[in-house]
């Protein structure tokens, strides 16, 4: 590579409604929009790789969401460790468990091995203590049999408010940068390529290996520094950077933080899911979150949760 496309690679700015005119149609969404491009992407950029298209992809991926639903159609082990802390950082409830999931047609089962639980982490009753706790055990623990729907998708057994909560959180945390329907203030704060949200974001586009040494492009939404309180109560996102894969574009990785916070409820989260491939399913093969919430009629609640999955098994 020259050394003039090395000495500019770390400021380089293209406006997306200077691509090709032929993509007007679809860059008209992405208006103000800036991306930065690492000299690697620049040089990919000259000879055939379409910026616009890959943005495109990036807002409509479905796969992400998907590979948690996956999750209900494999068989698998998992370790689980969930730890809930108090005002002081000190462990007050935790559960350390590993769980084995098997999986007949459309129905899976789930037996508990060496759990271990301290604190209040269960009620007198046998219920979770801890909403977080409870948001856990909805998305990767299993009583009885349960049988998926065509989607993949476990139907939700209570009807009404909760569920329909349940199902927004899930979308929230799932599908960052998609915005969530019937969600308050924050719900459309959230689609982060929406014109009147895109400006509020500095985006990048570079090139790196991932942790397990996978080549791939790597698109980083950060929200810009220096925002004034206004603008800064429009953010909710605050970082999101997805791995894909440079062979078939597969999502292998993502990383991102959301935070809000107004006089009535805020919160703060940071996660990281790592992808594997099973069978031609992406599926989860760790995720860990690192969140505080406070909401009304409920303490704060702080808790971290790390989920590995592995010895996937297809259903027979």
């Amino acid at each position: 590579m020259s050394h003039f496309w090395k000495s500019i690679a770390g400021t380089v700015v293209i406006c997306v409604l200077q691509w090709h005119q032929l993509a007007a149609q679809d860059t008209a969404r992405y208006k103000g929009m800036t991306v930065n491009l690492d000299e690697v992407i620049v040089a990919a950029k000259r000879i055939g790789f379409d910026v616009n298209s890959f943005i495109k992809r990036v807002e409509e991926d479905t796969t992400f969401y998907r590979a948690f639903k996956n999750l209900h159609i494999v068989g698998f082990n998992a370790d689980n460790d969930i730890r809930v802390f108090d005002k002081k950082g000190q462990v007050q409830a935790s559960l350390n468990s590993q769980t084995h999931q098997d999986v007949k047609g459309k129905c899976h089962t789930m037996q508990v091995a060496n759990e271990k639980v301290t604190g209040d982490f269960y009620t007198r009753k046998g219920n979770y203590n801890y909403y977080t706790a409870e948001l856990y055990a909805n998305l990767f623990f299993t009583k009885g049999t349960v049988c998926v729907d065509g989607t993949g998708e476990v139907p939700e057994t209570s009807g009404g408010s909760m569920a329909r909560h349940k199902a927004q959180l899930k979308q929230l945390i799932f599908n960052p940068g998609k915005p969530v329907r019937g969600v308050p203030i924050v719900g459309q704060k959230v689609a982060i390529f929406d014109n009147d949200v895109i400006r509020y974001y500095d985006f990048s586009i570079t090139a790196e290996n991932y942790v397990d040494g996978t080549p791939c492009y790597v698109f980083t939404a950060k929200s810009k520094p220096g925002l004034n309180r206004i603008d800064r109560a429009d953010v909710v996102i605050d970082e999101l950077i997805t791995w894909f894969n440079k062979d078939n574009f597969e999502i292998v990785g993502r990383k991102y933080a959301l935070s809000y916070k107004t006089m009535l409820f805020d919160f703060n989260v940071k996660m990281n899911v790592q992808m594997t491939k099973i069978d031609g399913l992406l599926i989860p093969a760790l995720v860990t979150y690192n969140g505080t919430w406070n909401v009304p009629f409920k303490k704060r609640e702080t808790a971290v949760f790390i989920a590995r999955f592995y010895n996937f098994t297809s259903a027979q």
